[in-house]
């Protein structure tokens, strides 16, 4: 009895030790690859976004544009739904998009519909507050000719502490007037994650 209780002491002891222990913190670059959990992350947002966004830029449709209208053509990012069975923050992979398609210096890209709000309600409180020197004027705005949507799906498996993700996403450019598909891209993840001694 008095060996169990030594036992229970003695856990209770290198319990409070290990609850104890003080959290290590370390900054790291931003573009270092850090792949904790197997699951969707930042790296994967930023390399699927840059990949798929130069793919589509090297397709037959822009050529074909800037041919017919001599200018570049105006694209917005519509929805990109999450259809995975894990939280994806899809508005952290739609601004990866944003940025690599308006820093590509190939197209002109649009306001959100939100941002084009927020943008209209300023210009209005500007005929009513500021000079008429400084206050932008209310004019047509630049429509779209395409918009990119998407979405992202997985499939899992596990057994005996592994673990394998699949991840497919597909994006999909619409021309806005006529409604035809100009572009179809598809990028595919593969994780294997290792847990030995744990069951998924």
């Amino acid at each position: 009895m008095k060996k169990l209780a030594m036992i229970f002491a003695v856990l209770a002891v290198a319990m409070v030790a290990i609850s104890c222990a003080g959290t290590s913190v370390k900054r790291v670059e931003t573009d270092t690859v850090m792949d904790l959990s197997g699951r969707w992350n930042d790296t994967d947002s930023q390399l699927v976004s840059e990949q798929m966004v130069k793919e589509m830029l090297e397709r037959p449709w822009l050529r074909r544009f800037l041919k017919e209208t001599g200018k570049e053509p105006r694209v917005i990012v519509g929805d990109i739904r999450n259809k995975t069975d894990e939280h994806i923050e899809v508005e952290t992979f739609r601004k990866d998009i944003e940025r690599e398609l308006t820093n590509s210096g190939d197209v002109r890209f649009v306001a959100s519909k939100s941002e084009r709000e927020e943008i209209r309600d300023e210009r209005a409180d500007m005929q009513e507050y500021s000079s008429e020197t400084t206050a932008k004027k209310f004019k047509k705005e630049s429509a779209a000719d395409y918009m990119l949507k998407g979405v992202i799906t997985s499939i899992s498996d596990a057994a005996a502490g592994k673990k394998v993700i699949f991840y497919q996403i597909d994006l999909e450019l619409f021309d806005t007037e006529s409604n035809e598909k100009a572009w179809v891209g598809q990028k595919k993840i593969k994780k294997v994650i290792d847990k030995p001694g744990i069951g998924f």
